[in-house]
This record gives C-alpha cells, structure tokens and sequence, in this order.
C-alpha cells in the first residue's frame, strides 16, 4: 500500500470512527465529589505556568484523567513545566518534537494544543503539515532535521545510531540530549493517559489528524 493510499484509508476510518465518537472514560469529576488532595492539585495547576507560560485549562485535556492521581499530577505538571520553559531547547524545538510525539501517537489534543504554538515560535506551516500526514518534513532548519531524526530513530528503534547522538550531544550538550528524551518520553505519557481515557476535545472540536496506520 503506497503512502497516499495508506493516508486516504486512515482518514476514512477516522472520519467513520467519528461517527461513533469513543465514550470519555473519565470525565471531568463533579465538583462536590473532589477530595481535599485533589482540589489541592487544581489549586495548583491553575496558579500557571513559570516563565511567564499561560495559565493551564485545568477543565480539558490530561488533567482530568490525571486528577485520579492527584500526586502524580502534581509531580507531572512541575516536570512539564521545565520542559516547556526551561529545557536546553527553544520554543521552537521543543513544539517541534510535541508536534512529532503527537503525531506518533495520534493524540487530538496535544496536536490541537500545541500546533499554533509550534507555528508561532517559528515553525512553518509547510513542517506542520507534513508532520500531521506523516511524513518527513523538506526544509527543516538544520536543527530541526537533526532533531526530526533522533525522534524519528528513538521511535521507530527504541534506541538512535552514533553519528545521530553525536550530532545532538555536539549542538546542545548532554544536557541537550536527555531534555530532549524527556520532552518525548513526558508527552508520550500524557498521550498515553489522554488515549486510554478516551479523552474527548475540548469544544467540541473536529479530528485534527488522521490516525495512521501501524
């Protein structure tokens, strides 16, 4: 099966796959059902985000399958914090390889969340576009590309080749290369807990990306 075929059937299974929307496993809990640790959490969350990030919509998205756990999300949304506004990569970078993650897993929201923020730290719309069909992006940045294929090798071998680690270890450090793990490994969970719990889009927002085949 050639890729465009590939790409036709999966957005026709998508789109008949919205027809029988997936039931929410764990919706969001009814105020006067919260426990005291978890309305803690939502204390939490939403005093923000450091760096001058924007408050969190602690009512969407792996929040609310979280709050089943309030300790883990508390200890999840400070580590996602650093990721998004402290790690060894730029805006640009890091909403690249969200964008990567997202689309390796097919997870709606993090792609809604987080394509207007990958297009407004620099990446263009041309990159997005072919991240969200599946296939390998033409003119990326030279960061970009050497990103691209220590994601792509991480994904695809569970592990990436010497000259990929050299080239990342060269550009951003070591430092470089285990932000850059942890930015795919953090969003990979929340993608995880988001496809598991069936979690709908906020909105009622339509299907942003085919699933793919694996």
């Amino acid at each position: 099966m050639t890729f465009k075929h590939a790409l036709m059937a999966a957005t026709l299974a998508a789109l008949v796959g919205n027809a029988f929307a997936a039931e929410d496993r764990m919706p969001p809990i009814p105020a006067d059902k919260l426990s005291d640790a978890q309305k803690k959490s939502i204390e939490l969350l939403s005093e923000g985000a450091p760096a001058g990030g924007a408050p969190r919509n602690v009512g969407a998205g792996p929040w609310v399958p979280l709050l089943r756990s309030p300790e883990l999300l508390n200890r999840l949304q400070r580590m996602g914090s650093y990721l998004r506004y402290e790690s060894a990569f730029d805006p640009r970078l890091s909403e690249f390889v969200i964008l990567l993650t997202a689309r390796d897993w097919s997870n709606q929201y993090e792609w809604l969340a987080h394509q207007k923020l990958a297009l407004k730290a620099g990446v263009t719309p041309a990159v997005t576009q072919a991240i969200a069909e599946g296939r390998r992006p033409t003119g990326m940045t030279a960061d970009e590309e050497m990103v691209y294929d220590f994601i792509d090798e991480l994904l695809r071998n569970r592990s990436v080749s010497d000259p990929t680690y050299a080239r990342i270890k060269d550009r951003f450090g070591e430092r470089g290369v285990i932000d850059l793990i942890a930015i795919n490994g953090y969003y990979s969970m929340l993608a995880a807990v988001l496809n598991v719990a069936q979690s709908p889009l906020p909105g009622g927002a339509p299907q942003q990306i085919p699933t793919l085949p694996r």
